[in-house]
C-alpha cells in the first residue's frame, strides 16, 4: 500500500513537471476569426449592487430618480450589440461589496448578465472592492469559474505545487484562425493578474495591494514558455508573439502620466491610486518584450492610454453606475483589436498591429479616441534615447 501511494505521488511530480504552465487550463480555445481580426472589451469597475434598487453616483439630478444597476447592465448589452466581441474581461470591482451586497452570487449573477445572455467567452479578475460581501476572494473566483461562457481560472495548473499569491492569476491563448497554418500556435497572450485588494502588512494603513513576486515569476515562466512554442516546429517564428496584461489596480508606472500631453490620449481627472511598494513587475515586462499593452480600471474617471519603455499603459475608465464617475462625464468602456497580417501565400500570419478604442454611454453610444498601440512595422528602437554624439569626450 505505502509503495502504491508513494508511486502515485511520484507519478503525480513527474506530471506536473511535463505539462506547460499554461497548456493544462481546461478551457475552449479562442482563436482568432476568418477576418484574421480578434476584438476585447474591458468592462470595469461595474461596483454592481441590488439591481433596479440601487441608486446611481454623480449623475444628474433629472437622472437620478430612474438610474440604478440596470443602466450599467444596459450599457453593456449596447456595447455588446455595437462591437460584437470575441472576450469579454471584467477587469476588477465587479460588484460593489461594500457591507451592502449581501448576497455576492446572486449580484454577480446580474452583473454578468449581459455576456451570459450574449453566450459570448469572458473571464473576470476581482479588484479591491469585490470581496466586501459574504464572499472571500478565493470563494469568489470558485464560484465565478462555474459560471456559464467564462473562461476564468481560479489559478494557474501547478499552483498546489509552486504556490502563486491571490486567487485569479491565468492565461488565455488566442490561436490563429480555422485553415491558417498558425492553426496551433497562439497569436496573442492574455495575462489576467490578481493585484490584491489592501495591504495586510504592518506598516501599511489603508494602502492597496501590490502584485507579488510569486505572480512575477510566474508570469515570466508562462512566457518564456510560450515564447519557446510560438518558435518551434511546426511553422516556428523568428520573434515572440504579443501579449496584453489586465490587471484591475494599476502599477505606479501609471503615475508619470499627466493629461494633456503629447502621446497621451485621453483624459486623468484623478490621482493614481496604485500601491505604496513597486513590486516589478512593470520592469520584468519591459525585459522580456512581449507584453504591448497593460490594461487597468481603479480609477474610474481616469481613461488615457500612454506609451512608456514600448508597453502601453491604458485605463478603461469606470461603466458601472453606483460607482463614483464625474458628473457629465460618460461611463465607458474600453475595446482592443488585434488584426493579423496577410502572408505572401495569402493565408493569416501573425499579429500585424494592435488598435484601441472607447466606447461612451451617451446619447450617440460615441466611439472616440481610436489609436494604434503596437504595430509590426513599427518596432522600438532599442537606443531610441540614446545617441553616440551625447557622450562628452574627455
Amino acid at each position: 500500500m505505502e509503495k502504491t501511494v508513494a508511486l502515485l505521488c511520484v507519478s503525480l511530480i513527474c506530471l506536473s513537471l511535463s505539462v506547460s504552465p499554461v497548456e493544462a487550463y481546461g478551457r475552449r480555445q479562442l482563436r482568432f476569426k476568418s477576418n484574421g481580426r480578434f476584438k476585447i472589451l474591458q468592462v470595469s469597475d461595474m461596483h454592481y449592487g441590488f439591481g433596479k434598487e440601487t441608486q446611481c453616483s454623480n449623475v444628474t439630478p433629472e437622472e437620478l430618480p430612474y438610474c440604478s444597476d440596470l443602466n450599467t447592465t444596459s450599457f453593456i448589452q449596447r456595447t455588446i450589440a455595437s462591437e460584437k466581441p470575441d472576450l469579454i474581461v471584467f477587469s476588477g470591482d465587479n460588484i460593489n461589496g461594500m457591507c451592502e451586497t449581501g448576497d455576492a452570487a446572486k449580484t454577480m449573477k446580474m452583473a454578468f448578465a449581459p455576456a451570459i445572455e450574449a453566450k459570448i467567452p469572458w473571464v473576470a479578475i476581482l479588484g479591491n472592492h469585490d470581496q466586501e460581501s459574504d464572499m472571500t476572494r478565493e470563494t469568489l473566483m470558485k464560484h465565478i469559474v462555474k459560471m456559464p461562457y467564462t473562461l476564468a481560472q481560479v489559478n494557474p495548473f501547478g499552483s498546489w505545487l509552486y504556490p502563486i499569491d491571490g486567487f485569479g492569476n491565468y492565461n488565455l491563448q488566442i490561436e490563429g484562425p480555422f485553415g491558417s497554418p498558425l492553426f496551433f500556435k497562439s497569436l496573442l497572450n492574455l495575462y489576467m493578474l490578481d493585484g490584491g485588494d489592501y495591504v495586510k502588512l504592518d506598516g501599511f494603513a489603508f494602502n492597496y495591494d501590490w502584485v507579488k513576486s510569486s505572480q512575477v515569476n510566474w508570469y515570466e515562466h508562462a512566457s518564456k514558455w510560450l515564447e519557446m512554442e510560438y518558435k518551434k516546429w511546426p511553422f516556428p517564428q523568428n520573434s515572440t508573439a504579443p501579449g496584453l496584461v489586465y490587471v484591475h489596480i494599476p502599477v505606479p508606472e501609471f503615475k508619470r502620466f499627466s493629461t494633456p500631453a503629447y502621446g497621451v490620449i485621453g483624459v486623468r481627472q484623478e490621482h493614481t491610486c496604485s500601491a505604496p511598494i513597486n513590486s516589478g513587475l512593470f520592469t520584468k515586462l519591459v525585459e522580456r518584450g512581449e507584453v504591448k499593452g497593460v490594461f487597468s480600471g481603479h480609477d474610474h474617471v481616469n481613461d488615457f492610454c500612454a506609451t512608456l519603455n514600448g508597453v502601453n499603459l491604458c485605463y478603461a475608465g469606470g461603466s458601472g453606475y453606483h460607482g463614483y464617475g464625474k458628473t457629465g462625464w460618460a461611463r465607458r468602456v474600453r475595446v482592443v483589436e488585434a488584426q493579423l497580417e496577410k502572408t505572401k501565400y495569402g493565408s493569416w500570419g501573425a499579429v500585424d498591429k494592435i488598435t484601441t478604442w472607447k466606447r461612451l454611454d451617451d446619447k450617440n453610444h460615441s466611439l472616440i479616441d481610436t489609436q494604434l498601440l503596437w504595430s509590426k512595422k513599427t518596432t522600438l528602437d532599442k537606443n531610441y534615447r540614446f545617441k553616440c554624439n551625447m557622450i562628452k569626450q574627455h
